[in-house]
């Protein structure tokens, strides 16, 4: 079970934690986890070349180890780079200083302010620990979750997820992986078709607007 729709009171819970982006300028905010992975992720820039579209990359740091050109690729063509630890590790099961030595391996290799914990799921005390390993950190999680993962749910239904539910500032989820690729490859195009034509526009998150990404969620709730 997961919503599809980040609710409000989630987003009171763990004000701390960036759930939208930058509301008031007519922007999707697109973004891809678990890469990079062959094949995958070339399509995925492929696709948002053809848009001139950027978006930003929550990166495993093994998959980076093992597909280092491929990285290149990312940043040289001008997307945003979030950390997305080492290993995927999930944070409830996983102890605090193994979360955090994760962390702080994949940011090695990384050296970005942006972190995203797979599955969505970190603890307060692993928040505390990884801003203060990094304290221009933000933790970046989604207004928007395509589904693209769900091995259950229908390419269609992951391009009405996003259809439906996407908005200025909305942060929207999908994964650059061999698991969801059937889907996002069906989806994604459609969803760049759909939102241009409404004239929006794609950026990847910005470091020097992280700060006001918070006070954008205090603010509307």
């Amino acid at each position: 079970m997961y919503l599809v729709k980040t609710p409000w009171w989630l987003k009171k819970l763990y004000p701390q934690l960036i759930w939208k982006a930058e509301p008031g300028t007519r922007s999707i905010f697109l973004t891809f986890d678990d890469g990079p992975i062959p094949i995958v992720t070339a399509y995925v820039l492929n696709i948002l070349k053809k848009y001139d579209a950027k978006a930003t990359f929550f990166c495993i740091g093994d998959n980076v180890r093992k597909h280092p050109d491929i990285f290149e690729d990312v940043k040289k063509s001008g997307h945003t780079i979030g950390n997305h630890t080492f290993n995927h590790l999930k944070g409830w099961a996983t102890e605090d200083d193994i979360y955090l030595d994760n962390f702080i391996k994949a940011d090695k290799l990384l050296d970005t302010p942006f972190f995203r914990p797979p599955y969505g799921r970190i603890k307060r005390s692993q928040i505390k620990l990884l801003k203060q390993a990094r304290p221009d950190l933000e933790i970046i999680m989604w207004d928007v979750l395509s589904g693209d993962f769900d091995m259950a749910l229908k390419p269609q239904e992951a391009l009405k997820n996003v259809v439906d539910n996407a908005a200025d500032g909305s942060i929207v989820l999908f994964h650059d992986s061999i698991k969801a690729f059937h889907k996002m490859e069906y989806a994604l195009p459609l969803v760049l078709e759909h939102f241009s034509k409404l004239g929006y526009t794609f950026k990847g998150l910005s470091p020097s607007a992280g700060a006001g990404f918070g006070k954008a969620i205090k603010s509307n709730g």
